[in-house]
């Protein structure tokens, strides 16, 4: 069974088309406009280990902020379509990454309901001219429709690109770990049978 999903959303902001293989190998084309968020949607595709192709248009005279938020919508929405009943996953997965000063850890729980915690500030505004609270965004946003629950911490870092870097590719990690198939069960796990 293939674990794939296609999202479509088109809104008086953004034109949305993503594809997603929760089984690939980071294969893909990532196009939102936003470079930095490219190269993001890039680290998270290869260290997730899923095949993602982005195509986004959106009101980026205004701001990155509509096309950010809803890709982080898009990519949760796919995530869960993908992951179907969610029987045979691992369910819960974590990891913890140094990127050169900075150490971030991120858990994620795939279990069908929405909670985030994120608690990883950077003290620069602007990434080149990409606006850093909408890492943060991003992230919530995905949470929220992927119905996971998403916990982010920053250990220590300064470095504003070293930071938005760990955090996505923690996240990607733990995404891989809680997503892949678990070889001793192919039930859904939870004692309540139903996720």
């Amino acid at each position: 069974m293939t674990r794939t999903a296609s999202i479509a959303r088109k809104t008086g902001e953004t034109d949305i088309k993503l594809t997603l293989n929760l089984d690939g190998d980071g294969s893909g084309t990532r196009s939102s406009g936003i470079g930095f968020l490219d190269h993001m949607l890039d680290l998270l595709a290869k260290h997730a280990m899923i095949d993602l192709d982005v195509k986004a248009i959106g009101d980026l005279h205004v701001d990155d902020h509509h096309t950010a938020e809803d890709i982080g919508i898009a990519l949760g929405q796919a995530v869960h379509e993908a992951l179907g009943n969610r029987a045979g996953i691992r369910r819960y997965g974590h990891f913890t990454l140094p990127m050169d000063e900075c150490l971030v850890t991120a858990a994620v729980d795939l279990g069908g309901r929405y909670a985030f915690e994120y608690q990883a500030p950077i003290a620069a505004a602007k990434i080149g001219t990409f606006d850093s609270e909408l890492v943060e965004h991003f992230w919530q946003s995905f949470a929220a429709n992927s119905h996971s629950n998403l916990h982010v911490v920053l250990h220590h870092g300064r470095n504003a690109h070293h930071i938005a870097e760990g955090v996505f590719k923690a996240t990607a990690r733990a995404i891989r770990m809680a997503a892949e198939s678990d070889p001793r069960s192919d039930a859904i796990p939870s004692t309540k049978g139903v996720l």
